[in-house]
């Protein structure tokens, strides 16, 4: 029969125990140039822009 080889802490059981694994989902915020929804602190995909200004050419 299996047997624990060390004995769990309170700290490490809680943890397993708990949701603070779990993910969030990630904010969105609109883009200041195109409006189109962006993850945050992230440059655009839309429109190529990141705090007001382009860092990637989008092809029209």
């Amino acid at each position: 029969m299996a047997v624990p080889k060390r004995r769990v802490s309170r700290a490490r059981r809680d943890k397993r125990r708990s949701n603070v694994w779990k993910l969030d989902t990630p904010a969105l915020v609109r883009c200041s140039q195109c409006g189109e929804y962006k993850r945050l602190h992230r440059l655009c995909p839309n429109c190529g822009y990141y705090k007001g200004r382009e860092v990637i050419k989008k092809e029209a």
